[in-house]
């Protein structure tokens, strides 16, 4: 009966993947469209929630930028002073003026240091809010989004975008804002030195702003640009890592490394038309600057042959122009660095703007306490996203009394999964209703309802902890006895116990270290100490060998007759347990009943149960 397999179009629905190519090909279209549109830096006003969380410490940074900038300022007055004062009645005061400076230069050293600190920690502890809130979001998206955005490229906003957020704002920011600041305090004392000067200064300004605001958008493009190729190419990887025996198996080495390394040279020529752009912006700036002061020094050296000027008053005046100057030239930097993350945050802002389809309502109905173990299906009409002419379920219904058990069975793409799916609110459906517990599953918390259910789905994904750990996913809070007697029911206490460290031995990424049939039984355990009331049994013994097949049943047997049960399943040995056999084809009930009575009927399921018999 290899007919009543779980349907491979399900699966595929369920995974919620389109292929590869035709992914790749809606982000390029992506880059080159809806996101270069944004030319602005507004997505990094995102942080400022998540910065003012932390008022104290946003306070002491702002009080020690202040401090630093002011006490870096006062060396050209204490300057000056040394070289206007300093040398009177022959040198007497002159120890006094650089003492000051060396005071002035310690404390400064200890106000950047405490600046650096708090700026620093600052910046990391919004950072990692921002990273946990990301990640709280990215789990709360439904298939259905997956269906639109590969995974690789998920997990590229969580790492790579996150990396320039964290650079703005533990570096950048604070190199920004204490540049700001000097240029402000160095205007303003530059105006009190010498106002006609100044005023020539400020002619240059509008000259250096030019190429900042020139270069800086099409900077920020080419960056947005340069990581969305760079996206491609970590989740074109991605997906390779992760099937490499696959790709090892089809001989396709070589192939993907070809293909990754084309995705890597294309984001290579981006940055390098990127970091073009930038190095002409940061030369035309420096000529402009230095060519600009070169030439208000000169007259300044005139106004003290003239007498207009003291020789301390050029000096302090100099310092400033210096300190002035290479204040702007950094803030062109800075905003190369704003621009970057602002491309970042742009991308990060899909994620984190991005809603649930499933959701709870704002006032959700509680599922009555204790559980029942009722689930029903009325009239449910349901098409995947992306597919709306091709429906899933066709008016499909079915009702599970408490402590049933149903087994669902039909050929590939009958919609079987598409059913467990539904219930555990993957999806909702178009038309039709979804209960549990006699309560539609729309107006209830989906935390609450998934709570109701224990789940082995056919693929059976495990995690990189240990085997204890793994059983543990399913109820945290489950004991070690209740472990081990959830791994014992399973059948696995026998293959873990000869594990290096038995139930606390790493399975490495996915579990890829058990065999499949050993990854089945791990997934059962941990549906088995959930402890849920109902039960959805997905293909649970298809990994399984006929021997070990005999001795899961028998442990499922005892959790069946406790909770209700759905089974999907092809192999009779399971079906002849069910209470209630619903065959199920294109979307519909074809036919229902016993064994027995359906084999009597000489419908569909006979064909099915004729087949296998002909396999076996």
């Amino acid at each position: 009966m290899t007919d009543m397999t779980a349907p491979a179009a399900d699966a595929a629905d369920l995974r919620g993947r389109p292929g590869a190519g035709a992914l790749m090909a809606e982000q390029m279209a992506e880059a080159g469209g809806r996101r270069e549109k944004r030319r602005d830096i507004r997505p990094l006003a995102r942080l400022i929630p998540y910065a003012l969380r932390h008022k104290g410490h946003l306070a002491l940074a702002g009080f020690w930028l202040i401090v630093s900038t002011a006490t870096s300022l006062s060396l050209t007055a204490a300057a000056r002073g040394a070289i206007d004062h300093g040398f009177e009645g022959g040198g007497q005061r002159l120890n006094l003026w650089f003492m000051l400076l060396g005071l002035n230069a310690v404390f400064l050293g200890v106000a950047t240091a405490v600046r650096y600190f708090y700026v620093t920690k600052t910046g990391e502890r919004v950072v990692a809010d921002l990273r946990k809130g990301l990640f709280d979001r990215i789990l709360t998206l439904d298939p259905a989004f997956y269906a639109k955005m590969r995974t690789g490229e998920v997990l590229s906003r969580l790492t790579t975008d996150i990396a320039l957020i964290e650079t703005l704002m533990t570096t950048s920011v604070s190199f920004a804002l204490r540049n700001f600041l000097t240029l402000v305090g160095g205007v303003i004392l530059l105006f009190v030195v010498s106002p006609k000067l100044t005023a020539l200064v400020l002619l240059v300004v509008p000259l250096l702003l030019g190429p900042i605001f020139l270069f800086g958008r099409t900077v920020r493009k080419l960056t947005v640009t340069t990581q969305d190729k760079f996206a491609n190419a970590v989740g074109f990887a991605g997906e390779s890592v992760d099937a490499i025996e696959t790709v090892q198996a089809f001989g396709r080495v070589r192939s993907a490394v070809t293909r990754f390394g084309e995705a890597v040279e294309s984001a290579f020529e981006s940055s390098l038309v990127r970091m073009r752009a930038r190095a002409l912006m940061t030369a035309m700036i420096i000529v402009v600057m230095f060519g600009g002061v070169t030439l208000v020094l000169w007259l300044g050296a005139q106004d003290v042959i003239a007498g207009r000027m003291s020789p301390g008053a050029l000096l302090q005046f100099v310092l400033l122009s210096v300190f002035a100057a290479g204040a702007v030239g950094a803030l062109g930097e800075s905003w190369g660095d704003v621009q970057k993350a602002a491309g970042a945050m742009e991308r990060i802002d899909e994620l984190m703007r991005s809603e649930p389809a499933i959701a709870a309502p704002a006032t959700p109905r509680a599922l009555p306490s204790p559980p029942i173990g009722e689930v029903s299906m009325s009239a449910v009409q349901f098409a995947y996203p992306g597919r709306p002419d091709l429906p899933a379920l066709k008016g499909f219904s079915l009702t599970v009394r408490p402590g049933e058990t149903v087994a669902l069975v039909g050929p590939s793409g009958a919609g079987k999964s598409t059913v467990f799916r539904l219930l555990l609110r993957f999806y909702d459906p178009q038309s039709g209703m979804v209960s549990v517990d006699g309560v539609d599953v729309r107006e209830a918390d989906p935390v609450d309802v998934r709570a109701r259910f224990a789940w082995v789905s056919q693929e059976a994904p495990l995690f990189s902890g240990s085997a204890s750990e793994n059983i543990r996913f399913g109820r945290e809070s489950a004991s070690e006895d209740e472990v081990r007697a959830a791994a014992d029911e399973a059948q696995a206490l026998g293959f873990i116990e000869a594990l290096p460290e038995q139930f606390d031995t790493p399975l490495g990424e996915r579990g890829k270290s058990l065999s499949g049939g050993q990854r089945q039984r791990l997934a059962i355990a941990r549906a088995l100490v959930r402890e849920a009331p109902i039960l959805l049994l997905d293909e649970a013994t298809s990994a399984l060998d006929a021997e070990n097949e005999r001795l899961v049943q028998a442990a499922l047997d005892p959790a069946m007759e406790t909770r209700t049960t759905l089974v999907i399943a092809h192999r009779l040995a399971t079906v002849l347990r069910a209470d209630r056999i619903v065959v199920m084809e294109d979307g519909k009930v074809a036919e229902e009943g016993t064994h027995h009575a359906l084999m009597a009927l000489g419908g569909l399921y006979a064909r099915l149960a004729e087949l296998q018999f002909r396999a076996d």
